[in-house]
């Protein structure tokens, strides 16, 4: 526990018996594999860390992890996680690549990427359990109000999932409710020492012979902390105990003023010798010798400091308790503090630890210095690589303040900006492009604060004038940096329009400030695409379409996923099945590769639509589960709108509804596009079809008012119009779907237009035309849609008195429907055929209905050939906790192994 070790004070523990229990019962079932994760609360002083080191200490055959905050190294990128994982590290070869590498990137040992804080935290919660294989794990992280951000993340993440594992985590916090994520974690309370159990603790200690007035002082001042007690009996003279400079000091300042004092009594070298110390935060004997030899100083002075209690040398230094550290860096002069930096820089080795060089080197000076300021500017770019916006944007914005040069200065302000938003700060990000705006920019500069702020405005509200504002400023940006911000912006706004014609206009605007380029770079052509399919008619708008699929389609892997989420949804309104479920699966397993968590569950849920497209709903809802899985582990809100698809041709109202109550509440998206889309499917299903034409039409409104609708939307306006017997409300859904089939005849487009027209009947030979669509239908991998026009052409047969043929076609429906697990339509081709005189086969029941849908989603990768490992680096979960699902997957099933299991899911 690098420079914040405390002695052991084991006579306080006669006063923690329940503590002591608490964190024995943790530490008994983590041995077990069931462990956990606690914070130690209370005050500076109240005796957290004794209380963890005693307990700790005691364990036997368990691996201890030790990592401390530092408040001297909050900017430095996971200086935390070094300190716990390093004694770990050579475990790292078992993870999987995608998050060996994260770690080592983080730890500078491999290539420079820019790891997700996700995939960093799955790293290291793998590593302890690599490590856990041997031996219990018991990770111990001291002054967790003082963690780097970076590692906070990492910890807290790892903290909440080791209910499987044979780990467990103790943090030990001041203010709790301050830092994110650990307030959220069980607490286990310190309050002071009442008056008895203090008595026992000075007679422990050997303060017995107090005078009975002293020792009543001493319990009085010390108000129950553990180490203002031994400190101030220590201290108390014939008169009592020192009073503070201040009367009205809490206990905490009171220790404070007390080391300061202590301080003060040293010699004066040893006084520098200590500040020093107290500068240089990891306790790093040789390095603090070579800065004393530079400062002109004898190291050795430092056993000055450690006979008056404030140090303790070993083989590295370490402070009696924090408040000693920072109380003797606070009482430095300016200038003694500015010296000791100037020296732990000028003694450290640029190449093994260069951030931590350039950090002594900036509080080394007063004056702007641009040799500093570019040494902190790289270290802001090697944080940005390794994952760490946070740290980046406090290393960019130290550069910033010792730049001596306006121009320069503005540009590594709006850098940190940059940063800034990326890390999730977006009114910190504000404040720095307003410091820049005060300096003197030149067109570019000036250029790039107007984006960032309306990237902040954007971000902060993802409304139309956000919106707005951040198209505004494309005008003053290179062609290529305005049109990637338009496709942004458009992009994420489409789906969430809440206000309908908003999106056309916002279209226009956007085509006045980013003109079409003649350009065949695929950010172009999507965005042409996007504008031109929502401001022009679909003949017009689908040869852009299919350019920008094209384009797309081989871009390779270097395609930003949240782009492919676009291509996805543009070559699904083409309806190019071939290119949907080849896109669909590409951006899944390119997420995968890259370690891009934040964009996978997105791409899983475009690889679920165009699953249920093809018929394969258990791949879906495996899609979906891994989704929400990866979700779950970000802490991120979901979004729901392919579930309710998914639902919907599933037929299940009650999860439908259940789902859809969710919908605008708890930070949750409103998702209009998908709710009627999938409102449709699932009302037509249900032969509820006044409801199913009432979601498709108010669909069909939006998109006639100029905002974006599904265009899969339209074959369920007309297939619900003509059931309800309102096919004149369903002119507009034909002609979109006629010029669909014209602009680009695919066998899709062309099926779904002729079942349109035999739906509709105007005149038509229907029955050629029901037939020719079920043929193109079976030229395309849709095979839903294919199942439901043999459902649609043996209804109308029925009805044609033509029973013998519409059994046929019905009898394949249903059949077809029920594999696929379409319960809603295969009911309703149930019907028909009981109509038609012929009871509908009876299919098994689903042994998989038994199982529980993580336990489906299991089953299904196991089934598939993958090993409990790659299961749980799939979802999350430990390897021992998959084996333990498959063993009640085994047991509902009535099997033993997975070739069993394999055969089932066949």
């Amino acid at each position: 526990m690098a420079g914040l070790e405390r002695r052991p004070m084991r006579m306080e523990f006669v006063a923690r018996e329940r503590e002591r229990r608490e964190i024995q019962r943790l530490l008994r079932e983590a041995a077990a594999g069931s462990g956990g994760a606690v914070v130690v609360a209370g005050e500076a002083g109240i005796g957290k860390s004794a209380l963890i080191d005693v307990e700790v200490g005691a364990l036997q055959d368990v691996v201890v992890l030790r990592a401390a905050g530092a408040e001297f190294e909050q900017d430095l990128l996971y200086a935390a996680l070094h300190q716990l994982c390093a004694p770990a590290l050579e475990r790292r070869v078992g993870l999987p690549a995608v998050q060996r590498g994260a770690l080592e990137a983080v730890f500078g040992l491999g290539e420079q990427v820019s790891p997700e804080p996700l995939t960093v935290a799955l790293a290291v919660l793998g590593l302890l359990r690599e490590v856990a294989r041997e031996q219990p794990v018991c990770c111990v992280v001291d002054d967790a109000h003082w963690l780097d951000e970076a590692s906070r993340q990492v910890l807290v993440f790892v903290a909440r999932r080791l209910g499987t594992e044979k780990a467990a985590m103790l943090f030990a916090a001041r203010d709790v409710g301050s830092v994110a994520g650990v307030a959220d974690l069980p607490r286990l309370p310190l309050e002071g020492l009442g008056d008895d159990d203090a008595r026992t603790v000075l007679d422990a200690a050997g303060h017995a012979g107090l005078d009975p007035e002293v020792f009543d002082r001493v319990l009085a001042e010390a108000r129950g902390n553990l180490l203002a007690l031994l400190e101030f009996a220590h201290d108390a003279g014939p008169f009592g105990v020192p009073s503070p400079q201040h009367p009205r000091a809490g206990v905490v300042e009171a220790l404070q003023e007390k080391f300061v004092r202590r301080l003060d009594h040293l010699p004066s070298a040893a006084r520098e010798l200590a500040v020093l110390a107290a500068a240089e935060p990891v306790g790093d004997l040789a390095l603090l010798r070579r800065a004393a030899k530079l400062l002109g100083l004898d190291a050795a002075q430092l056993a000055v400091a450690e006979d008056a209690g404030l140090v303790a040398l070993g083989p590295r230094l370490r402070f009696r308790h924090p408040l000693v550290r920072s109380a003797v860096y606070a009482s430095a002069a300016p200038g003694t503090r500015r010296r000791v930096h100037g020296a732990l820089a000028a003694a450290g080795d640029p190449a093994t630890d260069p951030d931590r060089r350039a950090w002594h080197r900036a509080h080394a000076v007063v004056d702007a210095d641009e040799d500093v300021a570019a040494e902190l500017a790289e270290s802001a770019d090697r944080a940005r690589l390794r994952g760490g916006f946070a740290a980046a944007a406090a290393f960019m914005e130290r550069a910033a303040q010792l730049t001596p040069e306006p121009d320069r200065q503005a540009g590594r302000l709006l850098a940190a900006a940059q940063l800034r938003l990326q890390s999730g700060a977006p009114a910190a990000a504000r404040a720095l492009v307003a410091r820049a705006e005060r300096r003197t920019m030149d067109g570019a500069a000036r250029a790039q604060s107007r984006l960032l702020r309306a990237r902040v405005d954007y971000q902060l509200a993802h409304s139309p004038q956000a919106t707005a504002t951040l198209v505004d400023v494309v005008t003053e940006l290179t062609p290529g940096q305005a049109r990637e911000t338009c496709l942004e912006a458009f992009a994420s706004y489409m789906y969430h329009d809440t206000e309908p014609g908003r999106l056309q206009k916002l279209a226009t605007h956007m085509r006045e400030r980013a003109p079409r380029r003649d350009s065949d770079r695929p950010v172009d052509l999507l965005l042409d695409a996007l504008l031109d399919q929502a401001m022009l008619p679909v003949a017009r708008a689908v040869p852009t379409m299919r350019a920008a699929a094209a384009a797309c389609r081989t871009a390779g892997p270097a395609a930003a996923p949240w782009r492919t989420n676009l291509v996805c949804q543009l070559v699904t309104d083409l309806r190019d099945d071939e290119l949907m479920v080849e896109i669909a699966d590409h951006q899944v397993d390119m997420a995968r590769r890259q370690g891009a968590l934040a964009a996978l569950p997105q791409a899983l849920r475009y690889q679920a639509v165009a699953r249920i497209a093809v018929g394969r709903f258990d791949d879906a809802a495996t899609s979906l589960g891994e989704a929400r899985a990866v979700d779950e582990a970000a802490g991120t809100t979901p979004l729901v709108g392919a579930e309710l698809v998914h639902l919907a041709f599933r037929g299940d109202l009650d999860g439908y509804r259940a789902l859809r109550r969710t919908m605008g509440r708890g930070g949750r998206p409103l998702e209009t596009v998908g709710e009627h889309y999938s409102a449709a499917v699932l009302h037509n299903g249900l032969g509820d079809y006044e409801a199913a034409l009432e979601a498709a039409l108010a669909a069909q409104r939006r998109h006639r008012a100029g905002s974006y609708s599904i265009w899969a939307v339209y074959s369920e306006l007309v297939e619900a119009a003509a059931r309800a017997g309102r096919g004149e409300e369903a002119a507009a859904a034909l002609d979109h779907l006629a010029a669909l089939a014209r602009a680009y005849p695919a066998p899709w487009a062309a099926a779904e237009w002729l079942q349109a027209r035999a739906l509709l009947g105007r005149g038509e030979d229907r029955e050629a035309l029901y037939r020719e669509a079920i043929e193109r239908f079976s030229r395309t991998r849709v095979r839903v849609l294919y199942a439901r026009a043999r459902l649609t052409y043996g209804e109308w047969l029925r009805r044609e008195n033509r029973r013998a043929e519409a059994r046929t076609e019905l009898r394949t429906a249903h059949d077809l429907l029920t594999a696929m697990g379409a319960r809603a339509f295969a009911e309703r081709a149930a019907r028909e055929l009981r109509a038609t005189g012929e009871q509908p086969r009876r299919g098994d029941e689903d042994p998989l209905d038994l199982l529980t849908a993580q336990e489906r989603l299991i089953a299904g990768e196991v089934a598939a050939g993958a090993t409990s490992k790659e299961v749980g680096v799939l979802l999350f979960l430990s390897p021992r906790t998959v084996d333990s699902h498959l063993r009640n997957i085994y047991r509902k099933l009535g099997i033993s192994s997975r070739r069993q299991l394999h055969r089932i899911l066949l």
